[in-house]
């Protein structure tokens, strides 16, 4: 994936915060929606959790919600990184004609004739990679990413992190749910991903070189490393 870089380097992947689309149970993927109180205390309540974790270097995704999250973490952070650079790779799957629909209703339609009434239901049955396929071959535009896509827009995310890293790095990532979710199951398979990514919870990723490997994922504890 990297080259011969050999870097060994700490990456912190941060779901934003809750947004009014999150709240009302609607997919959000491409769109947009701003963050709650509840959203702006996610991110805040992350930024507490992590500002020990001096970063040297922040990412986030292009989307709003992503954007003002990094801000209420960077601004408590003991780090000299104070804004976070805006990285497409980075960004949550796009669901295509099902952006904005009603969760419910949209995972039954996509799991329903099989009996998977849920996300999670639909990622335990098949693979969250093979639901991505799913969601795309029921677009009847065509517009949601399938696994393959996906992964062609996230990989040269960390193709520029392995490449232009050093050793000793503390890298915040502010993304997405289903975008950390696949990123878990690629780099360690056997963390069960059924389990939804919370708002504002940390997921950390060790990077040894070309290798990365999943130190913990979904945490919402109070002192992280």
């Amino acid at each position: 994936m990297g080259g011969n870089h050999l870097a060994n380097f700490d990456i912190y992947l941060v779901r934003h915060g809750q947004t009014i689309l999150n709240k009302y149970h609607r997919i959000q993927g491409w769109i947009d929606a701003p963050l709650t109180e509840k959203g702006v205390a996610d991110a805040k309540a992350a930024g507490a959790r992590l500002a020990d974790v001096a970063f040297t270097k922040a990412f986030t995704s292009d989307a709003p919600r992503a954007q003002r999250t990094a801000a209420h973490i960077l601004a408590q952070n003991s780090g000299t990184v104070k804004t976070a650079t805006i990285n497409t790779a980075f960004r949550e799957e796009n669901f295509g004609y099902f952006e904005g629909n009603d969760d419910v209703q949209t995972w039954h339609m996509i799991g329903g004739p099989e009996g998977h009434n849920t996300f999670n239901d639909i990622i335990t049955a098949y693979s969250i990679e093979k639901s991505k396929d799913m969601i795309h071959n029921l677009d009847p535009f065509k517009d949601a990413e399938d696994n393959a896509t996906f992964w062609a827009r996230l990989q040269p995310g960390f193709d520029d992190l392995i490449t232009n890293c050093v050793d000793g790095d503390k890298v915040l990532i502010t993304s997405h749910g289903t975008t950390i979710r696949s990123i878990v199951s690629r780099f360690n398979p056997a963390i069960n991903i059924a389990v939804s990514a919370q708002n504002g919870s940390v997921t950390k990723l060790s990077v040894h070189g070309d290798a990365i490997t999943v130190d913990y994922y979904n945490r919402v504890d109070a002192h992280l490393d």
